[in-house]
């Protein structure tokens, strides 16, 4: 079958298509024909960063997700022709990953969809959309008449949680780098759009947000502690910032008075979960966001396109 294959840290142009074996079927696991896969800056770290320490198992076939059909169950309770989806879990990391045409994959992480969807479109959900969805809900608790603010609001996972949020019934605040970016955010569902300076406690709200979903990450996560409301929450899910951890650490002086701070990590999807995403998609006519597709023979322009930063959504079309 045809596959991208590392084995070690490498440039964008040094990808090319391989032939390797099919997966050997396993109990516990499910083998997946791939259609197509949501890229993800992660598969960039582990071509520049990560790919050459022994935590990872090479060769390795990059890819956190995709989607795709059960080509065979082997001892699951799934059958050969369901529509799936799968993420994490180790996957393009501990085993292979998307960027092959079928996939061996725990049944812990493939997961039934009943969608209409084309696989373009699918293949934009699994991984942006369960981590807007499981920041929202996990760890902000949101709830309908919340004023949720959205740092990073340009990223993947903002527009998806601005999609999710105007649906639950929040007020939704969108903060960016650039005010040309305003009017897309609010096609979205953003009620309202701020610049961020990075000092968005000195900004004159309409009306305070009680919840904050940071995806910056540490360079400004400070600052949303000290944006949101008394009580409020924020989640630190993203690091676009490109500052990793917070130096010196003091949860007592850090962490305001009345601040409620939390994380999310996408590692533990359950069907459940899933099903309350398509629910919420089907339910408001949500459009996946997606903003190029390229094809396997076209993985090194891709992943120039994804290290340099795409503005949107990437998919890897696997079977044309």
């Amino acid at each position: 079958m045809r596959a991208i294959q590392i084995n070690g840290c490498c440039q964008a142009s040094e990808l090319h298509v391989c032939e390797i074996p099919l997966p050997e079927i396993r109990n516990g696991w499910v083998l997946v024909r791939v259609y197509a896969a949501g890229m993800n800056h992660s598969e960039v770290l582990l071509r520049l960063f990560e790919a050459d320490h022994d935590y990872i198992h090479k060769p390795v076939v990059p890819g956190i997700e995709c989607v795709g059909e059960v080509a065979d169950p082997s001892d699951s309770d799934m059958k050969i022709g369901d529509r799936v989806i799968a993420l994490m879990g180790g996957m393009g990391r501990s085993f292979n990953g998307s960027y092959e045409e079928f996939v061996l994959l725990p049944r812990t992480h493939v997961f039934k969809v009943n969608t209409d969807l084309d696989w373009i479109s699918l293949a934009a959900i699994p991984e942006t959309y369960y981590t807007a969805y499981g920041s929202l809900t996990e760890s902000l608790l949101l709830q309908k008449d919340d004023i949720l603010l959205v740092r990073g609001a340009t990223s993947t996972v903002g527009e998806a949680a601005i999609q999710l949020a105007k649906a639950m019934g929040a007020h939704v605040v969108a903060a960016c780098r650039r005010e040309s970016s305003f009017e897309e955010l609010i096609q979205l569902g953003a009620e309202e759009c701020v610049v961020d300076n990075e000092r968005l406690c000195d900004y004159n709200f309409k009306k305070r947000p009680n919840k904050i979903l940071e995806l910056v990450g540490p360079k400004t996560l400070h600052d949303s502690m000290l944006t949101v409301s008394h009580p409020g929450y924020v989640c630190n899910t993203g690091i676009l910032g490109n500052v990793f951890s917070v130096q010196n650490f003091d949860p007592i002086k850090y962490i305001p008075n009345g601040v409620f701070l939390s994380g999310f990590f996408s590692n533990s999807p359950t069907q459940q979960q899933i099903d309350q995403i398509f629910d919420l998609i089907d339910r408001h006519h949500i459009r996946p966001l997606y903003k190029q597709v390229f094809t396997l023979e076209q993985i090194s322009m891709a992943h120039e396109v994804l290290e340099r930063g795409a503005g949107g959504k990437i998919i890897l079309q696997v079977v044309k």
